[in-house]
């Protein structure tokens, strides 16, 4: 249980039973980014039950104004009514035929109206799915063997890019090529010395890792790296997945001044439903003709009719402009919070996108003793990951949630902490969990745990 400041504690019951449960049959109890090492074990829920708008509820029936949206995916909020009315309609007529549906070329149509350099597109469930793609026809296209990407950042679970460590061998990223983000001239000697070899440069709009402050490009940035990779004939990839349709209607290039080759995208594009899709210029149609993509449940009409109804109301609703006036509104007033508790907070990326954290917490133990206190207060928040503004939030959610977060704030300067989460389902050295190969840390690790 957690305590909530003025009120009966939070019970987790249900959560820590039904993780009990997961971890007899499941490998890590729940894995990847979700699992509850990742975040503040313990304090927080391990299982859903519902969401509406811009909160869900857990299983044990506590209520969570909602910061993180699924990790991205909820960009309009839960529940959106025309997303999923055009879900049903298609969901109703069928799923998973023999073959695709007239929704798979309107939505390639749709797609390649609205961003400027797009020529085609194609789909998949998840943006793992299509960043691996992309890199493939980026070797298709040039006849090299080498990919460079930023150090820390995330493109998926594949072996050349996952941040996890197991299953793994040297050979996997043989041929991978790491830089800073943001230095060009690291940029400029790797290009220098894989000269003729590299077939693709793969990046996010921003810098958002986990564990640490998002990072947003420098002019400089963005021009050499489009230079570069003209110079070179390398295709540049834009990994717009978290990013994309959340900071323009048209894709994240357009705000920071990218010129890229192929871009996938994914979290915001159906609203929740399964899908994702990588678009390029025609100059590469052909190459990418070639690179065989496939999956039994790639197909199925009813996500493609959310991502059609999602894209045609992020751009009549102006969705991004929402997304970060509201953003903002909540930042400033989390900041000024901190300043009123002398709690000093740093906040980074852009306002839709917000990664909120203690300052001078290098372990970001105070990070996750605020993240508790806020989960207390009924505000779903994550220490170590960026989180995501909903269209669904209205100007009086947003004082509730810089009401609650006073509360919790007020709560962390009295010298409230996370209890002893060691013996607690979920927990790193939780015996019930079976997580000999899952996340183990509660402060910052030593190397980047899997994010999304």
């Amino acid at each position: 249980m957690v305590k909530k400041s003025g009120s009966a504690p939070l019970n987790f019951t249900q959560s820590h039973a039904l993780f009990r449960r997961a971890a007899a049959v499941i490998p890590g109890g729940i894995y990847g980014h979700t699992a509850p090492a990742a975040t503040v074990p313990g304090a927080v829920p391990y299982f859903a039950a519902e969401g509406f708008g811009c909160r869900y509820r857990d299983v044990d029936g506590n209520t969570f104004i909602d910061l993180m949206g699924g990790y991205g995916p909820i960009v309009l909020g839960y529940h959106h009514p025309e997303v999923e009315a055009a879900a049903d309609a298609a969901r109703a007529r069928g799923a998973a035929f023999n073959h695709p549906t007239a929704l798979l070329v309107e939505l390639a149509e749709a797609l390649t109206a609205r961003i400027d350099f797009a020529d085609w597109a194609v789909f998949g469930k998840n943006g793992a799915d299509l960043t691996n793609w992309a890199i493939m026809v980026a070797r298709e296209v040039t006849g090299r063997p080498k990919i460079l990407k930023i150090a820390g950042a995330y493109h998926g679970t594949q072996a050349w890019c996952t941040p996890g460590h197991g299953g793994l061998l040297p050979e996997d990223r043989a041929h991978i090529h790491e830089f800073a983000f943001n230095d060009v001239a690291g940029l400029e000697a790797l290009f220098a010395r894989h000269r003729g070899a590299v077939a693709g440069l793969i990046l996010t709009p921003f810098h958002h890792p986990a564990y640490d402050d998002s990072v947003l490009p420098t002019p400089e940035f963005v021009a050499a790296a489009n230079r570069l990779c003209r110079e070179h004939g390398a295709l540049l990839i834009l990994d717009d997945v978290r990013c994309g349709f959340r900071l323009s209607t048209d894709g994240s290039h357009t705000v920071y001044g990218y010129t890229p080759d192929l871009a996938v995208y994914c979290k915001a594009l159906a609203n929740g439903h399964p899908l994702s899709a990588c678009v390029g210029r025609a100059e590469h149609q052909a190459a990418a003709s070639r690179v065989f993509l496939t999956g039994s449940y790639w197909n199925d009409p009813a996500p493609m009719a959310a991502a059609l109804a999602t894209l045609t109301i992020i751009a009549r609703d102006n969705i991004p402009q929402k997304l970060a006036a509201t953003g903002q509104r909540l930042v400033d007033g989390w900041l000024a919070l901190g300043k009123k508790h002398g709690i000093p907070l740093i906040a980074s990326g852009p306002p839709a996108m917000p990664y909120v954290r203690v300052a001078d917490d290098p372990s970001l133990l105070r990070t996750q003793h605020l993240c508790a206190a806020a989960v207390a207060e009924g505000v779903f928040i994550h220490p170590h990951h960026n989180g995501f503004i909903s269209a669904a939030m209205t100007a009086a959610d947003v004082d509730e949630t810089l009401e609650r977060l006073d509360r919790a704030l007020a709560k962390l300067a009295a010298g409230g902490q996370v209890a002893q989460t060691s013996s607690l389902p979920g927990s790193p050295s939780d015996a019930g969990a079976k997580q000999t190969g899952s996340l183990r840390y509660l402060r910052k690790p030593p190397v980047p745990l899997p994010c999304a």
